[in-house]
């Protein structure tokens, strides 16, 4: 085979795949082969960026460093993961705990959020302080206190005394809350309410946006905000929202006894945390421009794109998949694709703390340099989380029952994974494609309303995850 047969080969294979994962787009090649010349083995691929100032380490990588001549589609990911703490005692926790107890949650799902709370109120020690709040119609409250033996035995009593009856007043339950915690919220750190839901909002703020606004006042003010949502009737994207607006993490239960184990995890979180106002900033220098961030809601001002984070934990990690466009003249040019920047509170170090990083690409005509030198992880990270947008597609489409649309987007994700074995391996997306399997599995054989619901919640959990929060997602 000619030089020139060979050039155009691996010029289609990666326009080809280009369709699929988002590759750069090679230049058309020159008809005539170049001169002859010896190819210098290229030196290893660079390896991710790291940086490690404060609580937090970010590592920031970019799927292709080597792109042709022109316009490129790439992706770069970020991951943030906060520091290890060895021995560190817990930080004392300003909690409150909302508790739906609408007339859906009698029976078995009272009976175990009620057992849940038992069991943090059990948790938590002398220099903790709790607030116990439910809500149905109306809202009903302990007011905050610190846990001492005495108003331990107090908390049991007031849970046991919780009982189902009305709508669900979401709002009225977060505003309650607020205040609860407001009262000593100077006093810590942490300061975190916990709302549990098995429903829609039926009565006070009912709309989606009114009760957003709600939830960001509450982080404005320095309070995090989680949310569970139990059971197959509540609004997961209500929800979801709570926990991405609040800076806190979202838990999907289909069984209420799960509930303790939630509590449980999500106190751990709140009482390790290492950093809080958590926002990566992205600048995109001349020749780049946004695609989109993936999983997020973004803030685009001028050139700069900001992302708020959660809250994060000892040892949490969330990541950030962005796609951009950029563009390269010169073939050796080194064109800078990306500015980071990630601004947070250090929780250790009591501070406030920025970290900044730049990711780079060089410009070559050799179509196999941008396939050999393509970015295993990254590009492994971006075809995920761009399953992730086809994954919350598919539930929409099946909670409006339309099944073969629902399917068609998910043999789309396993048509990417095949894609992508090409550069991160078979046993690299070995897990995702079962679990595409797994899915479409589950879509099929739904013939109930109630599994129709249960698998639309939990293929946008699943989407959360693999859009990048992952320690964020319960």
């Amino acid at each position: 085979m000619n030089r020139t047969v060979l050039f155009l080969s691996l010029a289609g294979s990666l326009a080809l795949a280009a369709l699929v994962l988002g590759l750069p787009q090679v230049t058309q090649p020159r008809k005539e082969p170049p001169p002859e010349v010896v190819v210098q083995p290229p030196p290893p691929p660079q390896p991710p960026l790291q940086n490690t100032p404060g609580s937090l380490t970010m590592t920031s990588r970019l799927s292709h460093p080597y792109v042709p001549s022109g316009s490129s589609e790439v992706f770069a990911t970020v991951d943030l993961t906060g520091a290890e703490v060895p021995g560190a005692r817990r930080s004392p926790v300003n909690l409150a705990l909302v508790i739906d107890r609408s007339g859906s949650m009698s029976g078995y799902k009272l009976a175990q959020a009620k057992q849940a709370a038992r069991h943090l109120v059990g948790l938590l020690r002398e220099e903790d302080r709790l607030a116990i709040v439910h809500y149905g119609s109306d809202v009903k409250s302990l007011p905050a206190a610190s846990v001492t033996p005495a108003q331990r035995e107090r908390m049991l009593q007031y849970v046991d005394g919780i009982w189902d009856d009305g709508g669900t007043n979401i709002g009225a339950g977060l505003s309650a809350g607020r205040f609860q915690l407001s009262t000593a919220q100077s006093e810590f750190k942490v300061n975190r309410l916990i709302l549990m839901s098995d429903g829609q909002p039926t009565e006070g703020i009912t709309d989606n946006d009114g009760l957003s606004r709600l939830v960001q006042e509450l982080r404005a003010s320095g309070v995090t905000v989680s949310s569970i949502g139990v059971g197959t009737d509540f609004n997961e994207d209500l929800m979801q929202g709570f926990a991405e607006y609040g800076g806190g993490a979202y838990g999907f239960l289909e069984d209420a006894g799960q509930l303790a184990a939630l509590f449980q995890k999500d106190l751990q979180q709140a009482s390790t945390s290492v950093a809080r106002g958590v926002s990566l900033t992205f600048t995109l220098p001349p020749g780049t421009s946004l695609g989109e961030v993936l999983g997020y809601n973004a803030r685009q001002s001028g050139n700069q794109v900001t992302v708020a984070l959660p809250d994060f934990s000892a040892g949490q990690l969330e990541r950030v998949v962005v796609r951009l466009v950029t563009t390269g003249e010169r073939v050796g040019q080194t064109v800078r694709v990306l500015d980071l920047k990630l601004a947070y509170t250090d929780l250790i170090r009591n501070m406030g703390t920025e970290n900044t990083a730049g990711l780079s690409a060089v410009v070559t005509d050799r179509a196999e340099e941008v396939l050999a030198r393509q970015d295993k992880d990254a590009t492994l990270y971006s075809v995920r989380a761009r399953s992730a947008a086809n994954l919350k597609k598919a539930a929409e489409a099946l909670s409006e029952g339309r099944r073969e649309e629902a399917a068609l987007y998910i043999r789309q994700n396993q048509d990417m994974f095949d894609q992508a074995s090409a550069v991160a391996g078979p046993a690299a997306v070995a897990p995702e494609k079962a679990a595409q399997q797994a899915t479409l599995d589950e879509y099929e054989s739904a013939t109930s309303d109630e599994q129709m619901r249960s698998a639309v919640k939990r293929s946008k959990a699943k989407a959360l995850r693999d859009f990048g929060r992952v320690g964020s997602t319960y």
